[in-house]
């Protein structure tokens, strides 16, 4: 009488048997609070960014400050290592979310429902691009509900992604101890 299920009696037996995957650990609590340099640091460094977007806008007369721009000074001054923080993604993330607004504006108009179908699209086109940046997502939002005039938009846009990275670039050399950022350029 013979049984599949028979331990393995050699060693060749046992090393060619194949291993159980590790199961997945799963993490009970929330990370640790950063240490009061950290948060100072990255605290004052998105302050200092945003208020820069403002008195960029208050010189030149238009708003430059918008909410996805706020999203990502918070996330690449909190997660510098992440590649959703890198310059790749936060520059061409914004520009993609901004072309692809502009397009479903004008298949669609200014709704709701366009709106959603635009975050969609962006997550997909961020990701294919290797480019994902989740602030992105409600620069495609602000586009096909505020309807701005694209001349002057994208090159605010542009301009405050390219201040976002610059000044994380900067502010990541001025703390002993802080990643650097970026992780890669490209």
């Amino acid at each position: 009488m013979s049984t599949d299920t028979a331990a393995p009696t050699t060693e060749s037996e046992t090393e060619s048997r194949p291993r159980p995957r590790p199961r997945p650990r799963i993490i009970v609590r929330a990370p640790a609070r950063p240490g009061p340099a950290a948060a100072f640091h990255s605290i004052g460094a998105v302050t200092v960014v945003l208020l820069g977007l403002v008195a960029i806008g208050a010189v030149i007369h238009e708003p430059v400050l918008i909410p996805p721009l706020a999203a990502s000074a918070a996330l690449v001054h909190s997660a510098p290592t992440l590649p959703l923080s890198q310059p790749r993604s936060v520059v061409v993330g914004h520009l993609l979310a901004a072309g692809v607004g502009y397009a479903i504006l004008a298949l669609a108009g200014p709704t709701a429902w366009a709106a959603a179908i635009a975050t969609g699209v962006t997550l997909a086109l961020t990701f294919l691009a290797r480019t994902p940046h989740a602030p992105a997502c409600a620069t495609a939002v602000v586009v096909v509900l505020q309807e701005p005039a694209p001349a002057g938009f994208v090159p605010l846009l542009l301009g405050a992604s390219i201040v976002l990275v610059l000044m994380e670039l900067a502010v990541s050399r001025l703390r002993r101890g802080a990643p650097r950022y970026p992780a890669y350029w490209w």
